[in-house]
């Protein structure tokens, strides 16, 4: 769970280094929501997984 936090960090950290003002480059509006989607994912698979 700890690197699914970690990947939405980045994931907003991506979107805040985005050279074009107010974030609306393609780090902004593409790169760093889909970082962040792939972390909450992670964090749900986390969460479901049943180890047998």
């Amino acid at each position: 769970m700890l690197i699914g936090i970690a990947v939405i960090i980045a994931g907003f950290a991506i979107i805040g280094l985005d050279p074009v003002q107010h974030g609306f480059g393609f780090m902004g509006l593409t790169l760093g929501p889909i970082v962040v989607l792939a972390g909450f994912v992670f964090e749900f698979y986390a969460i479901f997984y049943k180890a047998d």
